[in-house]
C-alpha cells in the first residue's frame, strides 16, 4: 500500500491511495494561500492602487521586465495580475490510472475542475448532496469574482524561470510556484458537476470488488464525511475536517471508525489557540461596540458553513443589547441558493433541527430574519441593494482572502473611518496579510476565527478512542505551531508514533496483503467430508478449480470425467483445456496424512508389511532405517519430515508408503 501526498496544506489536503491494484484520490483541495501574493480585484477603478509605486530591483534586467508586473505597497511586493491558485501536484502521478475520488466536504472539492477537466482523469467521483451542491456554490462565486473584474494586462514575465531567482523575498520563497494557476471558468464547472456520483452516509460502494468505500458523518459541516475503506481483512479509515462540536450539522459517527489497520488525519484545527465559543463571544462583544459607536462592520466570509450558525446566534445577541433595528445583509453571487438549500438539507442536520421540520417550520432561523426584514440578501452590490442600503449595519460578503469580491469594495468604502470595523473569521487567511494591500487603513481590525474542526486534545483522544495499528498525519502535526514553539500538546500522538508526510511524498504504508477470502460453490460444499483432528478442529481436503474474476474467488468443483459410453467425437481445440482439468479430477489423493511418525509403530509396520530385516541408526537430526533386503534404500525420519529413498524397486516402494500411511492418521 503506497500513499502520495499531493498537497502541502493540511487543511487543503489531496492524497493518493494505491491498493490492491486500485488508485483512490482523497480529496482535491485547492490551494487558496497564493491569493495573498496578489492585489485586490476592485470593483471600480482604484486611484489609490493605480498609483502604487512599482518595484525596483537591483537587477536592471529584473526591473526592466518587471517594470508593470509587481508593485509595492507598505513595504510589501504584490503581483499585479489577475490571481492564482496552487493546484495540487498531480504531475508526479498518471491521472488517467486513478479510479475514484472520495470527496470529504465542500472545502476539499474546489480543485476537482483541474483534475476533470484538464487531465486524463476517467475515474468516478463520489460525494454527498450537500457537499456536491455547496462545493458549486463556493466554485460559481469564485469564478464570479474573478471573470467580472478582468485584468487588462496579464502578468506573466515575473514566473520565467530566469526571472525567479531575482524575485524579493516574499515572492522568491513562495511555495510551488511551477502549481499555481489561473482559475477555471463557469464551463468547466458545470462539466465537473455532471461527473459526481452522489452517495448517503452509510451507503456502501464496491470499488472493483476490491474494496468497499463507506462515507460516515463527520460533524463538521453539511455533508462532511469521514471515508472508511475495506477489504475483507483490512481497514482504512480517512478523516478529514472533522468536528465534535454540536452546531447544525449531522454528529460525528465514530463507532464504524474504530480499529482501523491505518488511520489517516487531516483538517485538524488551524486556529489551536483560540476556542470557538469564545472567539463568537468576541465577535458579538466587538460588532456591538462599533453599532453602538455608530459605525458599520465588515465580515468577510464564505457563502455557507458557520455563516448559517453566525446568523442564529448574532440576531439573539443583537435583539438582547437593543439592536434589532440594525440590518444585516448578505452579499454573494450564490447567496439566494445558499440560504434556501441550507433549508431543504433537514436529513444532514442535527436532530434539534431536524426535529423543526416536521413542526412544520424552518429549520434555521434565517428563514424568519429575511421575512422580518432584519437579513436582506443580494446577489451583488447592483441594482435593489445600493436602494435599499443604510447604515449602521453588519454586511456578510466574500472573499475571505480579500483579494476579490465585495469584499474588497467595502474596505475601500469604509476603510478611512476609524468608527467601522472589520472582523475576520474564517482561519484560512492571515488577516494582517489580507489587509497589506489596503495599508494605511483606519478601519480598526478583529481577528476572531471561529475554526469548528476538531483540537488536538481532541484529535489525540480520538486517536486512542478507535485504536489504530497506524496513525499517518501531515508532517506539521508533528511539532508544534510556529507562533507557539514551545506548546508541545499542539502535536499529534499515537503509539506506535505517527507517520508523516509532505507534498511530494510517497509513503510505503505497513500492510501487507496476507490472506484473501475464497468461496466454495454448494456443490463442493456438500462434497467435502471433515475429520476431526483435534477436539473442536475437523479438516477436510478440497480439490477443484480457483474462479478469479473481479477480485472475487470462487473454488469450483473440478468438471466430471466423460462416461465410457460417451461418443469418441473429436475434441476442439478450444475445449482442450476443459478436458486436461476433467481428466485431474481421478489423479488427486483420496486421502492426506497428518500428525508426528512413531519409530518403534513404523518397524513394526514394515515388519508387518513382510520386511523383516531393519536396522535403525540415529543422526545428530533424527533416525535412518537401512533394510538388509535392499542396500539401496534408506528411509530418513527427522522431526517433521519423512523421506524414502528407494532407487527403481517399485514394489518395495508401495510397500514401504503402505507400512508409512499405516502409522499416521489420515483425513
Amino acid at each position: 500500500m503506497k500513499l502520495y501526498c499531493l498537497s502541502e496544506n493540511p487543511n487543503a489536503p489531496c492524497l493518493l491511495l494505491t491498493f490492491k491494484g486500485t488508485s483512490i484520490m482523497l480529496d482535491c483541495a485547492l490551494d487558496l494561500s497564493p491569493l495573498m501574493h496578489f492585489l485586490p480585484l476592485t470593483l471600480v477603478p482604484s486611484a489609490r492602487l493605480s498609483k502604487l509605486a512599482t518595484w525596483k530591483s537591483s537587477d536592471n534586467v529584473a526591473s526592466k521586465a518587471l517594470s508593470q508586473d509587481l508593485r509595492e505597497c507598505g513595504g510589501q511586493v504584490f503581483v499585479d495580475s489577475e490571481p492564482e491558485v496552487c493546484v495540487p501536484e498531480i504531475g508526479i502521478v498518471d491521472m488517467s490510472t486513478v479510479d475514484v475520488i472520495l470527496i470529504s466536504n465542500h472545502h476539499n472539492m474546489l480543485a476537482l475542475p483541474f483534475i476533470t477537466e484538464y487531465s486524463g482523469f476517467k475515474g468516478t467521483i463520489y460525494a454527498t448532496e450537500p457537499t456536491l451542491q455547496i462545493g458549486r456554490q463556493m466554485m460559481e462565486e469564485l469564478v464570479e469574482y474573478m471573470e467580472r473584474v478582468p485584468k487588462r494586462r496579464k502578468s506573466t514575465q515575473w514566473k520565467k524561470p530566469n526571472i525567479l531567482k531575482l524575485l524579493p523575498a516574499s515572492l522568491k520563497d513562495a511555495l510551488y510556484l511551477s502549481s499555481w494557476k489561473k482559475c477555471y471558468t463557469k464551463h468547466d464547472i458545470n462539466s465537473c458537476m455532471s461527473k459526481i456520483q452522489k452517495t448517503s452516509f452509510g451507503e456502501k460502494l464496491p470499488l472493483y470488488g476490491a474494496l468497499t468505500m463507506v462515507p460516515m458523518s463527520s460533524g463538521f459541516c453539511l455533508g462532511s464525511s469521514n471515508w472508511v475503506i475495506q477489504s475483507q481483512f483490512e481497514k482504512i479509515v480517512y478523516m478529514s475536517g472533522s468536528s465534535f462540536l454540536t452546531t447544525h450539522s449531522t454528529p460525528i459517527s465514530q463507532e464504524p471508525l474504530k480499529n482501523p489497520d491505518i488511520l489517516l488525519l487531516t483538517g485538524v484545527t488551524q486556529t489551536p489557540t483560540h476556542n470557538p465559543d469564545s472567539m463568537l463571544g468576541e465577535f458579538c462583544s466587538n460588532l456591538t461596540v462599533t453599532i453602538k459607536n455608530g459605525g458599520s462592520v465588515l465580515v468577510p466570509c464564505y457563502p455557507s458553513g458557520v455563516i448559517y450558525d453566525l446568523f442564529e446566534c448574532l440576531s439573539g445577541y443583537m435583539d438582547s443589547v437593543g439592536l434589532m433595528q440594525t440590518p444585516m445583509y448578505f452579499i454573494s453571487p450564490v447567496a439566494d441558493s445558499s440560504l434556501a438549500y441550507a433549508q431543504i438539507f433537514s436529513e444532514w442536520l442535527c436532530a434539534p433541527k431536524q426535529s423543526r421540520v416536521y413542526l412544520p417550520e424552518p429549520p434555521f432561523p434565517h428563514a424568519e430574519l429575511i421575512k422580518n426584514g432584519r437579513l436582506e440578501h443580494f446577489s451583488s452590490l447592483h441594482g435593489d441593494f445600493s436602494s435599499q442600503f443604510k447604515t449602521p449595519c453588519v454586511v456578510f460578503a466574500g472573499h475571505p482572502s480579500l483579494r476579490c469580491g465585495d469584499a474588497v469594495h467595502f474596505i475601500e468604502l469604509w476603510g478611512k473611518s476609524s468608527n467601522n470595523t472589520v472582523i475576520f473569521i474564517e482561519p484560512g487567511f492571515p488577516y494582517l496579510e489580507a489587509l497589506a494591500p489596503f495599508q494605511p487603513l483606519s478601519m480598526k481590525a478583529c481577528y476572531c476565527p471561529i475554526d469548528t474542526a476538531m483540537s488536538y486534545a481532541q484529535a489525540n483522544k480520538m486517536i486512542k478512542d478507535l485504536k489504530p495499528l497506524h496513525v499517518v498525519v501531515p508532517n506539521k502535526y508533528q511539532k508544534p505551531p510556529v507562533s507557539q514553539p514551545l506548546r508541545t500538546d499542539l502535536v499529534i500522538e499515537a503509539d506506535p508514533a505517527p507517520m508523516s508526510f509532505h507534498r511530494g511524498e510517497v509513503l510505503n504504508l505497513p500492510i501487507r496483503r496476507h490472506s484473501e477470502k475464497i468461496e466454495l460453490t454448494p456443490e463442493l460444499a456438500n462434497s467435502l467430508a471433515p475429520t476431526e483432528v483435534k477436539p473442536g478442529i475437523l479438516v477436510s481436503t478440497v480439490t477443484g478449480i480457483l474462479n478469479a474474476r473481479d477480485n472475487r474467488f470462487i473454488l469450483e468443483e473440478l468438471p466430471r470425467p466423460p462416461s465410457n459410453g460417451a461418443s469418441q467425437s473429436p475434441v476442439p481445440r478450444k475445449r482442450k483445456r476443459d478436458d486436461d482439468l476433467s481428466a485431474l479430477s481421478g489423479v488427486h489423493p483420496k486421502q492426506y496424512v497428518y500428525g508426528t511418525l512413531d519409530l518403534e509403530e513404523f518397524v513394526q509396520s514394515l515388519i508387518k508389511h513382510g520386511i523383516p530385516d531393519v536396522k535403525v541408526e540415529e543422526t545428530a537430526s533424527g533416525h535412518i532405517v537401512l533394510l538388509a533386503q535392499s542396500e539401496d534404500t534408506i528411509i530418513q525420519i527427522e522431526e517433521g519430515s519423512t523421506h524414502i529413498f528407494c532407487d527403481g524397486n517399485e514394489p518395495l516402494r508401495r510397500k514401504l508408503k503402505d507400512a508409512l500411511i499405516s502409522c499416521l492418521p489420515t483425513f
